[in-house]
């Protein structure tokens, strides 16, 4: 299957299990059985072409917090150098299709087209320094909500 729009195209492999129909704008995807794995297969497929749609429409956006003393991010063509307390900053390339802006040194916003690709490399990117939940240093997602624990005074 293969989308294309104003931002882009993106193409994707459909299940020998499922079928597609299109009729007047609406795409139909069509089970082969009624298996609990292809019901399953069904409900995923018909997920990713409307998030595929909606890349190439619309794009998607998603936004990282950096939070702590020094830590600080800085956008220099295809990659972000990061400083997150380590000895050595971090060079974070980006991926083909995915484009970064980083507003004050600590908001980094990521967009493209694929839903999978931009959630998987603002996945990597929390990876470098999970938020912890002492102080809540780190980087976060900006919807996310950090649970934070009382330190040892906090015991009596």
């Amino acid at each position: 299957m293969t989308v294309q729009g104003k931002n882009g195209t993106l193409s994707q492999a459909v299940h020998n299990d499922m079928a597609l129909k299109i009729e007047d704008n609406v795409i139909n995807v069509i089970p082969a059985d009624q298996d609990r794995k292809t019901i399953a297969l069904q409900g995923m497929t018909r997920s990713i072409l409307g998030s595929m749609v909606i890349g190439v429409s619309q794009g998607f956006e998603r936004i990282l917090e950096i939070n702590g003393i020094g830590y600080r991010a800085e956008a220099k063509g295809k990659s972000i150098v990061f400083n997150l307390g380590y000895s050595h900053p971090i060079d974070f390339p980006l991926p083909d299709g995915i484009s970064a802006t980083v507003e004050k040194n600590n908001v980094v916003k990521l967009s493209g087209i694929d839903k999978q690709l931009l959630g998987q490399t603002a996945a990597r990117i929390r990876q470098l320094r999970p938020p912890e939940p002492y102080k809540g240093k780190g980087i976060k997602y900006a919807e996310e909500h950090i649970i934070r624990k009382a330190g040892k005074t906090g015991t009596k």
